[in-house]
């Protein structure tokens, strides 16, 4: 069984701030802002949702194929999917643009400001998916706003369950596009931020959302992650981190794992009880695809 996971392939450079950001942000001067910080640190990783969700999903062993676009520049990136023996006969490569980058500051709580150039990734509506026999499942992440609708529908047509993960792509749709891709969707997922986005939004609460699907998770990172099924929660207590280094791309080695236990049938809570475990090993190590599970017991 392999996984279609649509979202974005980017270059993300990520710079550490060394204080926090509530330190420099002056609240009622809000609407006069001009701050600088200033990073000792700065790095180049290979990211984007879709590369991210790939590289999780693939070191524990399952079958990703990445859907998304690169520009001019994205030469090393299809290099890098060749290296992890990632396909990339679904990466269409776009002229007279880049691929897209992500401009990530970290403060010392992990808090983040992120900076997004969505470049070849606005063209990735043009790519189209069509039922495949050895394609059983699919993810939307967080792509092109065209790409996130007419892929939601696309994979309704085509009879694949999917995942509607859309990360910080949420707040381009409104209340009535997003109760469309829950129709359409088989799960949800969101982080606790993006839930009560989507709550408000929809004007649902989670419990309600979750009948309208299979399962609702919302992830609440140190917190582990609440699993609604039927209007139920249950809590999937977090696992602990053997240190915190970089928050970047945890989300994303989550749902890889959410993706490899949906391959397996697992149920949502077993799903949910490994992505805290991938999640924590990703968080121990800089960048979004640098770390390790071969050691991670998966029963």
């Amino acid at each position: 069984m392999a996984s279609l996971i649509c979202g974005s392939l980017a270059f993300d450079t990520i710079m550490d701030f060394e204080g926090r950001f509530a330190e420099q942000i002056l609240p009622d001067q809000l609407h006069i802002l001009n701050v600088s910080f200033l990073v000792p640190a700065l790095r180049r990783d290979f990211g984007g949702c879709a590369g991210n969700i790939a590289y999780s999903l693939k070191i524990l062993g399952g079958t990703p194929l990445p859907m998304a676009t690169l520009g001019t520049d994205g030469a090393d990136y299809l290099v890098r999917l060749s290296q992890l023996g990632i396909s990339s006969e679904f990466v269409r490569s776009v002229s007279d643009t880049y691929t897209a980058q992500a401009m990530i500051m970290t403060d010392k709580d992990n808090n983040q400001i992120t900076a997004f150039h969505p470049g070849a990734m606005m063209q990735a509506h043009k790519t189209k998916i069509e039922k495949r026999a050895d394609i059983q499942l699919g993810i939307i992440s967080p792509d092109g706003r065209d790409a996130m609708l007419e892929h939601a529908e696309q994979f309704k047509h085509a009879d694949i369950p999917f995942v509607f993960d859309p990360g910080q792509g949420l707040p381009m749709f409104d209340g009535k596009e997003l109760m469309h891709f829950i129709h359409l969707a088989t799960w949800v997922t969101v982080n606790d931020y993006e839930g009560k986005m989507l709550c408000d939004r929809t004007g649902l609460s989670s419990a309600e959302l979750s009948r309208h699907v299979k399962g609702l998770i919302v992830t609440l990172g140190a917190n582990g992650c609440e699993v609604w099924v039927d209007g139920q929660k249950t809590l999937v207590p977090p696992v602990k981190a053997k240190e915190v280094v970089d928050p970047t791309g945890c989300g994303d080695a989550w749902r890889g794992a959410l993706l490899f236990g949906l391959e397996k049938g697992w149920s949502l809570d077993k799903c949910a009880a490994l992505g805290n475990e991938v999640g924590a090993r990703k968080i121990a190590q800089r960048g979004p695809q640098n770390y390790q599970v071969s050691d991670l017991h998966i029963g």
